[in-house]
């Protein structure tokens, strides 16, 4: 019987990455990864929903993964953040970014960007369980 490993774990065996301490990171570097993980959380959310149509599946997904959207989770996340997460989600939203947000006010984009590195943190420090119970609070407290 195979072991249960996270895509994490599978993604440094099979591509033999070396330890890294990610508390040199970036805050942009794991904004950079919280982004995909993040996406990629709410297109597998969106998808166990049932099949759809792929342009259903996208507007749906575009609902949720938005600076706008986003802020509005953080913001009802905060007082849940650990102190170390919350140093992480500060360090994220005063980034200084040369991308500017399509849709959102600077302060959304940053709080976004944020988001995006708490979650890269958290991903990349293979504590998945913590993410997604945080970003599954988020969507409940912000009723979508």
């Amino acid at each position: 019987m195979e072991e249960s490993i996270t895509i994490l774990e599978a993604i440094k065996r099979n591509f033999d990455c070396k330890e890294v301490d990610i508390r040199t990171y970036s805050p942009l570097t794991l904004a950079y990864i919280g982004d995909a993980i993040y996406d990629l959380v709410i297109r597998t959310m969106v998808v166990e929903q049932g099949n759809s149509p792929a342009n259903k599946l996208h507007k749906k997904t575009v609902s949720y993964v938005n600076a706008r959207v986003q802020a509005k989770m953080i913001d009802a996340l905060e007082e849940e953040l650990t102190k170390e997460e919350a140093a992480i989600y500060h360090r994220g939203r005063n980034a200084k970014s040369y991308t500017a947000a399509k849709n959102a006010s600077v302060v959304e984009y940053r709080k976004a960007t944020g988001l995006e590195a708490l979650c890269g943190y958290l991903y990349l420090q293979g504590r998945q369980e913590r993410m997604l119970h945080l970003i599954h609070e988020a969507i409940a407290k912000i009723g979508l």
